[in-house]
């Protein structure tokens, strides 16, 4: 697919999520897209997902699960879709006593409450329909 060559991108986490850590994603939704998901996955093989985080723009949803031994856990639907073909975006996911924090442009969006440890994540991947311009975490 043109324009998104640059994905799936991995970003290692060897000490994990722990309170406080920010992952800030940026990037634009190209005009074809149909879906895309930041994973925090809790091992290489991502048999294991602490975060699945998936706006699906076919679906017009965004949807927020967990993957527990190869099994997809509940899935959770943020409200409305805070992303539009053709546009940049820019995804804060905070990870905060309770769970994980997504913040959509200024708005917060969803608050997923943690089923894995967050200290478990591994690797953050970035990966489906998306020109992924920046994936920072501090």
């Amino acid at each position: 697919m043109a324009g998104s060559s640059n994905v799936p991108h991995r970003t290692s986490l060897p000490e994990g999520v722990r309170v406080g850590t920010v992952m800030r994603i940026r990037g634009v939704v190209p005009d074809n897209a149909s879906r895309f998901h930041v994973n925090l996955l809790c091992d290489q093989e991502g048999a294991e997902a602490a975060l699945h985080f998936n706006p699906r723009l076919d679906e017009s949803v965004v949807v927020f699960n967990t993957k527990e031994r190869g099994a997809w856990g509940q899935e959770e639907r943020g409200h409305g879709l805070p992303f539009q073909r053709g546009q940049p975006f820019e995804v804060l996911l905070i990870a905060t006593e309770e769970g994980f924090k997504a913040v959509v442009g200024d708005a917060e969006y969803h608050h997923f409450r943690y089923r894995l440890p967050p200290g478990r994540v591994r690797v953050a991947e970035v990966g489906g329909d998306l020109q992924l311009q920046s994936l920072k975490i501090f």
